[in-house]
């Protein structure tokens, strides 16, 4: 862990603040292509599909730009399968089999709890600094990312038999994120955000495969049935919400952290409402219009460069 004397200058942070908001975009964006895509395919055989795609994306880029695969070695590979198995098996489990308790906007409301649960852990296990700003930053944000998503549905919060299972589930998105998130900042340095995420997709991607083949989930027939809207969905879902928006999640933690990338994920909900509404003619309502704005707020706060001369502690 490395101390700085003063914060990076605001114009450096900026460009990678633009591509962690942009990469938040695309994955609120996948709420609404995972709609298109419902009930077409077994959610393990749709997760199976999408990063098998963004496998395929990852390894045609680094064909086409002719960048060698690293050789990691015996302790990184243990660390790629660690991520591999958290950031992408284990994640897509919980998230499928916990929407079979719970609905989307419930769920949605958990995950949002991701940016206080890698700041926290950032605090408790490398010692990263949180300032009282940056926290403030996070609740912020938490509070705007509930104030959507309830706004979106009043009911999310009524009980429901087995709600209970559903909401341990989905909160082992959140514990998987994170590790995800944390577990990557020796790799993202030594072989690169690329490489790392290359090669964690992949290593999911089998697991994911092989759970599906046991399962008896593994359908050609259903690929076959699937109509151009559900194609396109999931080629989003694979290209730009696995391959490309995973690379710049992780640039952006090499660069300026886990907590401070982390709290971008608030951006998620407030997309995926936008998104419904241009797509599928959902209301806008002024409370989400308030949450939207608590919610750049709280990322501003948590972002907020110090002043001259102020000491700072990143990952």
């Amino acid at each position: 862990m490395n101390s700085r004397e003063s914060a990076p200058p605001v114009v450096s942070d900026m460009p990678v603040c633009l591509n962690l908001a942009m990469v938040s975009m695309i994955w609120g964006g996948t709420w609404v292509a995972g709609r298109f895509l419902a009930g077409g395919l077994s959610p393990i055989l749709a997760a199976s599909l999408r990063f098998l795609l963004a496998s395929v994306a990852l390894l045609g880029f680094l064909r086409l730009a002719r960048i060698p695969f690293a050789r990691p070695n015996a302790g990184q590979w243990l660390q790629l399968a660690l991520l591999g198995f958290f950031g992408i098996f284990f994640y897509n489990l919980c998230f499928f089999y916990g929407l079979q308790y719970i609905n989307a906007s419930r769920a949605s409301l958990i995950v949002a709890l991701n940016p206080a649960v890698i700041g926290l852990a950032s605090w408790l296990l490398f010692k990263e600094r949180l300032s009282r700003l940056k926290v403030l930053g996070i609740l912020i944000c938490i509070c705007g990312a509930g104030v959507v998503i309830i706004s979106r549905n009043p009911q999310l919060l009524a009980a429901t038999p087995g709600a209970w299972i559903g909401d341990l589930l989905i909160f082992g998105c959140v514990l998987s994120w994170g590790v995800y998130s944390l577990f990557s900042r020796s790799l993202n340095q030594s072989i690169g955000p690329l490489q790392t995420v290359t090669f964690s997709i992949l290593l999911g991607t089998l697991m994911l495969w092989a759970l599906a083949a046991v399962r008896g989930e593994v359908s050609g027939a259903a690929v076959a049935d699937l109509g151009i809207t559900q194609w396109l969905s999931l080629i989003y879902l694979g290209v730009l919400g696995s391959a490309l928006a995973y690379i710049g999640y992780y640039d952006g933690i090499r660069k300026i952290g886990a907590t401070r990338s982390g709290v971008f994920i608030a951006l998620n909900p407030l997309t995926a409402v936008l998104a419904g509404a241009v797509l599928l003619g959902e209301q806008l309502t002024m409370s989400m219009c308030v949450g939207g704005v608590l919610i750049l707020a709280g990322i501003w706060l948590c972002n907020k460069p110090l002043a001259p001369g102020g000491k700072k502690r990143i990952l």
